[in-house]
Parts: C-alpha cells; sequence; structure tokens
C-alpha cells in the first residue's frame, strides 16, 4: 500500500475547537504544474508593493506572504490550511499522541483549570494531583481570564523545563505550589473496564499511533478479568478523529477479513483507493498484524457503538464500517459528518500545506459529508432528554463546508431555535454545583447512554429517544 492517510481533529472538552481533517502525508510535491494566470499574479504582486511602500508602518515581507498564503488556502474550505512552523510542529503531535508537558486532561470550570484527570506515570500523577484539583497559577501568571488553550500552551514546553502550578483542593480547604518536570507525554486513548459481569466497555478518545496497541491489550484485560464475555459497548463518543490505518484496525478486529471499511474517491489517482480489513492495510511496517493477539470470539461476540455530535472522521469510518457489514448497533445521535480527505504537502523542512483532495465513503458507498452516521437507535444523553447537543457543532454548521456530492442539501430552520433553548439550558446548568448538573462522565453509572447500549447487549427494552430525529444535511442556495 502507498501513503498512510490521517486524520486528525483538535478538541477542547466536549467542544470542537479546530478542525477536524483527514489528511494524507506525502513528501513530494507534484511534479506536473499547473499554469499560472500571470494577470492575476502580476495584481498580486501589485498589491504587495503597495502595502510595502504606502502603509502606515513597515510591515515584515515574510509574514506578507505568509498571511497571503493563509488567505488563500483558507478560503477554500474549512480543513485546508497553510502550516508556518509552529501549527506544523502541533499538528505533528497530534497526530502521534506524544507532546512535552506535565501530563493532565484538563477542564475549564469558574474561570479556573480543573485537573479531569492526570495520566497515569506521568510527571503530574507522580507529584500527586488528582481528579478534581483547581489550578490557579501557571508559574506567576493567574489562570483566571485565560483560556484553555492559553493555559495549555503555558503548561508545555521543552524537556527538562519546570513549571511552578498553584493548586487549590477544596476538599482540604488548602492552596498549594507544586514544581514539576516538563517530559514527552504519551496519551492515553483507550479506556475500558467490565461495567458487570459478562459486559464490556472500550472507550476510545482519538485514534493515534500507538491505539491500536492500547486497544488489544485492554480487550486481553478485560477477556482476563471475565473470559465469559457477553457483549462489548465499543464508546466513541465525542472521538474526534486520529489515524486511518488505526481506524481500519479496530473496524478489522470485529469484522471478517478482507471486506471493505472504507474507500476514498478524488481527482487525483492516489486519492481513489479502497481499505479493507487487511494487516496490508494497517499493520505498521515490520511490526506484523497487531490483531493477532486478540481472543477469536471478539469476530462474533455482540457489539453496541456509541456516537454522538462529537464523533468524527475515524470514528465515522468505524462506525459507518460495523453498520454497513451489520456488524455492531450504533445508538446514540447523528455523527459529526466530517468526510473529507485533505493532503499535507511538505513545502520546506518545517512548513506544510494541508489541502482537500478526496471525500471518504462507507462500504456500501454512503458520502459521510456534511451528513455523519445515522445511528440505527437513537438514544438521548440523560432521560430529561438531549439537553445540549444542539450546541455541539457539525460539519454541515462550519463556514464553507463541501457537500456530501450525492445530492441536495437542506438548510433545518428548527435547528437555530433548539440551540437557543439549549444555550439557555446550559446557563442554568452552569449555577449548579458539579455534583448536580445532568452530564455525568461516560462509563460510570449515571451514564444513560451507555446504560441503554447494555439494556440493548442484554435483550432489555431501551429508552429510545423521542425527540431526536435524523437531521436533514444542509442545502446550498445557488
Amino acid at each position: 500500500m502507498g501513503q498512510k492517510i490521517k486524520i486528525a481533529g483538535w478538541v477542547s472538552v466536549g467542544v470542537i475547537a479546530g478542525a477536524l481533517t483527514t489528511v494524507s502525508l506525502q513528501t513530494v510535491a507534484r511534479g506536473a504544474m499547473t499554469p499560472l494566470p500571470l494577470e492575476e499574479i502580476q495584481q498580486l504582486s501589485a498589491v504587495f508593493g503597495l502595502i510595502k511602500t504606502d502603509y502606515v508602518e513597515p510591515v515584515d515581507d515574510k509574514k506578507l506572504i505568509t498571511d497571503a498564503i493563509s488567505g488563500m488556502v483558507s478560503s477554500l474550505d474549512p480543513h485546508s490550511q497553510y502550516f508556518d512552523k509552529k501549527s506544523y510542529k502541533e499538528f505533528r503531535e497530534g497526530t502521534s499522541g506524544r507532546f512535552v508537558g506535565v501530563g493532565i486532561e484538563i477542564t475549564q470550570e469558574d474561570g479556573l483549570i480543573k485537573v479531569v484527570s492526570p495520566i497515569e506515570g506521568s510527571p503530574a500523577f507522580r507529584a500527586g494531583l488528582k481528579t478534581g484539583d483547581l489550578i490557579t497559577k501557571i508559574d506567576d501568571t493567574a489562570v483566571k481570564g485565560l483560556s484553555l488553550n492559553d493555559a495549555v500552551k503555558r503548561m508545555r514546553g521543552e524537556p527538562n523545563t519546570k513549571v511552578q502550578l498553584t493548586i487549590l483542593r477544596k476538599d482540604e480547604s488548602r492552596s498549594f505550589p507544586v514544581t514539576i518536570t516538563r517530559e514527552e507525554i504519551k496519551t492515553q486513548s483507550v479506556k475500558g473496564k467490565v461495567i458487570e459481569p459478562g459486559y464490556g466497555w472500550i472507550r476510545l478518545s482519538q485514534f493515534q499511533e500507538r491505539t491500536v496497541d492500547d486497544f488489544v491489550r485492554k480487550v486481553e484485560e478485560l477477556y482476563k478479568q471475565d473470559p465469559n464475555m457477553k457483549g462489548l459497548v465499543l464508546d466513541l463518543r465525542n472521538d474526534p478523529g486520529g489515524l486511518l490505518d488505526a481506524a481500519v484496525a479496530i473496524s478489522a478486529a470485529f469484522l471478517p477479513p478482507d471486506v471493505t471499511v472504507v474507500s476514498t474517491n478524488g481527482q487525483l489517482a492516489e486519492s481513489k483507493e479502497t481499505y479493507k480489513a487487511s494487516p496490508s492495510f494497517y499493520a505498521r511496517r515490520g511490526m506484523g498484524d497487531p490483531l493477532q493477539r486478540l481472543p477469536a470470539s471478539l469476530k462474533k461476540l455482540p457489539l453496541v457503538v456509541l456516537v454522538n455530535e462529537g464523533s468524527a472522521s475515524a470514528s465515522e469510518i468505524v462506525a459507518g464500517a460495523l453498520q454497513d457489514h451489520k456488524r455492531a448497533i450504533i445508538m446514540g445521535s447523528q455523527t459529526f459528518g466530517k468526510g473529507s480527505v485533505q493532503t499535507v504537502r511538505p513545502l520546506g523542512p518545517d512548513t506544510g500545506l494541508k489541502l482537500t483532495t478526496a471525500r471518504y465513503y462507507t462500504p456500501s458507498g454512503k458520502s459521510i459529508q456534511a451528513k455523519g452516521i445515522v445511528p440505527d437507535v437513537m438514544v438521548d444523553e440523560t432521560p430529561e432528554g438531549d439537553l445540549f447537543a444542539a450546541l455541539r457543532m457539525r460539519e454541515a454548521d462550519l463556514e464553507k463546508h463541501l457537500s456530501s456530492g450525492q445530492g441536495a442539501e437542506v438548510k433545518d430552520e428548527v435547528r437555530e431555535k433548539a440551540r437557543e433553548e439549549a444555550r439557555k439550558r446550559l446557563e442554568e446548568e452552569a449555577k449548579k454545583p458539579p455534583a448536580e448538573r445532568r452530564l455525568p462522565e461516560f462509563g460510570t453509572e449515571k451514564d444513560f447512554q451507555l446504560q441503554q447500549a447494555l439494556n440493548r447487549l442484554k435483550g432489555q427494552p431501551v429508552m429510545v429517544s423521542k425527540t431526536l430525529t435524523e437531521r436533514e444535511p444542509e442545502k446550498k442556495e445557488n
């Protein structure tokens, strides 16, 4: 197989914070050059000259060129992007699942940074940080007023450098400083446990380089705890994507050999590809088949896949493949709808161009773009309904998004009204103490959708949503 296609995404807790993309990394630019429109190039040169001579203050040449490239690329669609040195490095870190920092999953609460979980074995874990700790200062900078991204940037840095965090631990009524030495962190994209005898839950938070190996280890661990597994829930909620070879491998873990997992199609010859449930499409060179250690019974184990509006790209590939092959019941709400492929071409040693080059399709030939995967069974987030799903952005909400390429799209006028109602509910919810808020952590006994998935596996009644319906694709006006 040629180049591996990659899918990457950036998310903050529960909110899509950047473009989710399907990416093919290539090391050389195409040889054939398209003829340049000379008149337009001359006009660009004239504008450059006027800015240099007439603008109120001097402007750096490199900045002007970089901004011109960025504007030209970003005008195409939400996922095409020019990478400068910094953003190129961040992109590569996002797909590797490695970064230099302290090793904590965080969210924002009351203007402070809250520790969701320290990553096991990380510097923060060894320093004794706990779930629920609040970070009030990073070095000498007060966290109040900082965005989540700014806080992350301040905690990241070079290996073996130190950062001081001031921690507020409410249950101990004390505040104290902790000095932590940064090091390379390998994020954990796979969690799981035996929920009750015979039934397991595995959650994938992202598809990264280590995801398949971690998935295999987690399955082995669950079978060791309970050799008589009767059913499994694969949780892809709020999973923004990751690497395509990982998505193909996870699909192959449950599917018969050599069936189609996903296909791609675009103008370029290399964009026309069909990926199958075969090691040649997911095994790393010289590493062998990572799925060989899986129990043979996993292929037949009853399976429910949980998805929501935050499930995108690689998540949609897995859900679509398992749905089309009737291998799993898909439950939850309609997924994000990210079904386009971007090719990354290096422009130099540390810059690159990410350009949309294809759409991808489920085994039955359905385009996911701007539509997503529609669950077999629609299930709300809570017994009271799908409280805040309307606030989540989907591909069809993004400016300049590609159409599905499979027919017209229809504007949903009701959605804005639903968003306004959800926004008001969220404001009221935010005023409550954390323990009383109605969206519990995934995988807990209060996880309503997970409980409905278990009911399905056991053949018990499922509380199907009375309000969720398939979201109509958005129509583009001519």
